[in-house]
């Protein structure tokens, strides 16, 4: 094994074992400080404390959610990136959020839908709609989908979307009323019934994109330089739409819209693996959770008994180094 290929696998060791130490943190800290020894017993012997019912039936449910939707968030993020060559695109690039939050409103407004677990197939569905409109607008033309015809049609589609959302719920009170819990983005009040419903997609969605990482090193290089090496172009930019599409939307309809996590992570993975996307979507894949579930953590201690909704915690986050990736960019132009 070389250096290059042993110091990839000892980050991505890193990772992993980051992971567990988020994972460990959502099970224990909250306004109820429960003990690693606890939760261990919450988990592998039961119990019927009230220590016990919290780890099993509240965070067990929101720490597996929040896996789920960091994975997905941060390899769809990552496969944006790719597919346009565009270092600030994330899943929201494509107007795949709005659509969800499209499909939430109708949901609420026009079916009657008022849970979390109704919610998720309406905003898998607005999800899948949007991303499909996107590429349709974006393949017509000479050249094709392109990645700056993507990126100018997935941000035609958020105004158009996010204006349809607002009429409908400045003139629904009702639907304005749940759909502002839902679009804050939380991992709160969620069960494993949502989970249950959505990690087949997210199954599917990694192995689709896991499929084409030779693809998307390809892309990397240029369309004609990826022609050149045989491949479809087109066929990979679709593929790779369609994983996003699928990833996004299962964040989405899980835990609502949440910023930054698949803007910031890809580009932490880069700078630890490099931009070989065999490497690079795993460790985009270990590294979203760890992102999703800190930020979560925090959000509950940082004002107790309340809690901040993870999307705010990640926004926090995200747009300080925002600005530092516009700056680096702007200093190496």
């Amino acid at each position: 094994m070389s250096g290059v290929a042993r110091r990839r696998v000892g980050w991505i060791s890193a990772a992993a074992l980051l992971l567990l130490v988020a994972v460990a943190a959502s099970l224990a800290i909250g306004s109820r400080q429960i003990s690693l020894t606890e939760v261990y017993d919450a988990l592998l012997h039961g119990g019927t404390s009230d220590n016990a019912q919290v780890v099993r039936s509240l965070r067990v449910p929101r720490t597996v959610i929040g896996v789920m939707v960091g994975a997905a968030l941060a390899v769809a993020g990552t496969v944006l990136q790719g597919i346009t060559r565009n270092p600030i695109a994330e899943p929201g690039i494509l107007g795949i959020s709005q659509g969800a939050s499209l499909g939430v409103v109708c949901a609420i407004a026009f079916f009657g839908v008022h849970t979390l677990t109704g919610y998720v197939w309406f905003a898998f569905a607005g999800a899948a709609a949007a991303a499909v409109c996107v590429y349709a607008v974006a393949s017509g033309g000479r050249g094709g989908a392109s990645p700056v015809k993507l990126a100018l049609a997935g941000a035609a589609m958020n105004a158009f979307i996010a204006s349809v959302v607002s009429a409908i719920v400045t003139t629904n009170a009702r639907a304005l009323d749940e759909f502002r819990f839902w679009d804050v983005g939380s991992l709160s009040g969620r069960d494993a019934t949502i989970a249950g419903q959505t990690w087949p997609f997210l199954a599917l969605g990694l192995l689709l994109v896991l499929a084409m990482a030779r693809g998307l090193d390809a892309l990397a290089l240029g369309d004609d330089v990826a022609r050149g090496l045989g491949r479809n172009v087109a066929l990979l930019r679709l593929a790779g739409t369609a994983g996003a599409t699928v990833l996004t939307g299962v964040a989405v309809a899980a835990a609502g819209p949440i910023a930054f996590t698949g803007l910031a992570v890809p580009h932490i993975a880069r700078a630890l693996v490099g931009t070989a996307h065999r490497w690079l979507l795993p460790m985009a894949a270990l590294l979203g959770p760890v992102m999703l579930l800190l930020s979560d953590v925090i959000g509950r201690v940082v004002f107790p008994p309340s809690e901040v909704p993870v999307s705010v915690m990640t926004a926090l986050a995200g747009v300080p180094f925002l600005i530092a990736l516009v700056r680096r960019k702007a200093v190496a132009a």
